[in-house]
C-alpha cells in the first residue's frame, strides 16, 4: 500500500462508480482497462489528467490547471461501463479533515438545502472507527454548522457520502447516474443501418451501450432525396459521437437499385425487396470492414415492413447476426430514449429519406420468402450490391 500514489489533500477529483463491470470475474481486468482506455481518450480535449482505479472506483485527477473540470464531468457522463459519477475533494483519513472538508466543499449545497444525513464508506478497513460512527461523527458537527438542515435518514435531500479509502478520504455528495452498460469496444464491432428517422439512431445507442465499436451505414437516393437530407442524418451521427466514440459514416447510393426493383418487380413485395438489398449490401460493407453483426431500428408490427414475416424475408439474405435491440419497444419508449440522447429534434426534421420517397401503395405485410425469392429472380443481384459498395462515401466524424 505504501507504494500507491496518494492524491493531493483539497484537490478536488472525479469518481467513476463501476457498476456492472465488476461482475465480470476473471475478465473484469480487461473491462476496467478497455473503460480507463476510453476515458484517457474522452479526456484528451479537456486538459491533462491521471485515468486509474481501484476498489471498482475509477479516479480522474487533474495534472494541472489547464484541465476543464466542468467539460471534462459532462463528457464523462456519456461514457458508457459507468454506474455513477461524482466530483469529490480529497482530504486526510481523519474524521475533523473530512468535517472541514465537507463544511468548505459542500458549503452552497448545504447551506441550501432543508434536510441531510452522512454515508460512511471504509474500504480500508484499518480505519478505526466504523462506518456508523464515522456517519455520527461528522454528521453531529455539520448540523451544529448548518443550522438550516435537519436529520432525515430515509429521505434526505442531500445524503454527503465519505469514502475512507487506501491512501485518502474523499468528500462528495449524491453521485449522479452515469451512462451504464459496458466499454465500447468489449463486445467487437457491428454495422448500424441509421435512416433519418426516430428509431435508428436510439437502436445504434443502445447497441454502443452494450459495448459495441460501430460504422454507420445510411442509404442515399439522388435525387429523389435531398443533400438536407443527408446532413441530417450526418448531425444524427453527430449527435451519437458523444458516446460511441468516432464514426464512420458510409453513405451508399441506392437510386440505381430502387429504379431497378420499381421497373421489374411487384410494388406491394417494394419494400421487403429494398430492405434485403441494404442487407446484403451492409454485410458485405461488414465483410470488409470485420464486423460481426448488423444492427436495425426494426420495433415488431411498427410498420409493414416490420412484421414477423416481413422480417424473416429481410434477415434470410443475412449470415450473420442482425440485432434489433428495439424489438419489443413501442414508439412511446423509443421517444423517450431518443430525447435523453438528444437525437429526437433533428429525426423529427421533415427531410425525406429513401424508404419514404419509395413507399409502395398498399405493401405486403405477411410476404412469404418464396415470392420474394421469385420476385428476384431475373436481377442482378450481386453486381448491383457490389456497384453500390464500390461506389461508398465515407464521412468520419469525431466526438
Amino acid at each position: 500500500m505504501s507504494n500507491i500514489e496518494q492524491t493531493p489533500v483539497a484537490q478536488e477529483i472525479i469518481l467513476l462508480k463501476l457498476g456492472e463491470l465488476v461482475l465480470k470475474g476473471q475478465n473484469r481486468r480487461s473491462f476496467e482497462d478497455k473503460l480507463l482506455g476510453n476515458a484517457r481518450k474522452l479526456l484528451r480535449k479537456h486538459g491533462n489528467f491521471k485515468v486509474y482505479s481501484r476498489q471498482a472506483t475509477g479516479y480522474i485527477e487533474p495534472k494541472d490547471d489547464s484541465c476543464d473540470m466542468d467539460s471534462a464531468y459532462l463528457a464523462l457522463s456519456k461514457l458508457f461501463g459507468v454506474a455513477g459519477i461524482c466530483r469529490s475533494r480529497a482530504c486526510e483519513k481523519t474524521p475533523e479533515s473530512m468535517l472541514e472538508t465537507a463544511k468548505t466543499y459542500l458549503k452552497d449545497t448545504l447551506m441550501n438545502a432543508r434536510s441531510f444525513k452522512v454515508e460512511s464508506k471504509r474500504a480500508d478497513k484499518s480505519f478505526p472507527m466504523t462506518s456508523i460512527a464515522l456517519s455520527q461523527t461528522v454528521g453531529g458537527d455539520l448540523h451544529d454548522a448548518f443550522p438550516n438542515l435537519t436529520v432525515d435518514v430515509h429521505n434526505p435531500e442531500v445524503t454527503v457520502y465519505l469514502e475512507v479509502r487506501e491512501t485518502n478520504a474523499y468528500v462528495h455528495v449524491n453521485p449522479s447516474p452515469g451512462a451504464g452498460g459496458l466499454p465500447v469496444g468489449m463486445s467487437g464491432k457491428a454495422i448500424s443501418l441509421l435512416s433519418g428517422g426516430i428509431d435508428s439512431p436510439v437502436a445504434t445507442w443502445m447497441m454502443a451501450k452494450r459495448g459495441l465499436t460501430l460504422d454507420l451505414v445510411h442509404f442515399f437516393s439522388h435525387p429523389y432525396t435531398s443533400p438536407e437530407s443527408k446532413e441530417k442524418v450526418l448531425t444524427l451521427a453527430k449527435k451519437l459521437t458523444p458516446w460511441c466514440g468516432k464514426l464512420h459514416v458510409h453513405i451508399v447510393p441506392f437510386t440505381s437499385i430502387q429504379e431497378t426493383l420499381m421497373r421489374e418487380c411487384p410494388e406491394d413485395l417494394f419494400t421487403v425487396l429494398m430492405r434485403r438489398f441494404m442487407m446484403r449490401i451492409s454485410e458485405a460493407l461488414a465483410h470488409k470492414l470485420h464486423c460481426g453483426a448488423l444492427i436495425t431500428g426494426e420495433s415488431l408490427g411498427q410498420v409493414a415492413s416490420q412484421t414477423m414475416m416481413a422480417m424473416q424475408a429481410t434477415e434470410a439474405v443475412c449470415n450473420i447476426p442482425v440485432f434489433r435491440p428495439l424489438i419489443g419497444m413501442d414508439k412511446t419508449e423509443i421517444v423517450h430514449i431518443s430525447k435523453k440522447i438528444d437525437t429526437f429534434d433533428t429525426s423529427i426534421l421533415p427531410f425525406e429519406d429513401c424508404c419514404t420517397v419509395f413507399t409502395p401503395r398498399h405493401p405486403r405485410t405477411k410476404p412469404s420468402l418464396e415470392e420474394v425469392q421469385e420476385a428476384e429472380a431475373t436481377l442482378a443481384i450481386d453486381e448491383m450490391v457490389m456497384d453500390a459498395v464500390n461506389n461508398i462515401e465515407k464521412v468520419v466524424l469525431e466526438p
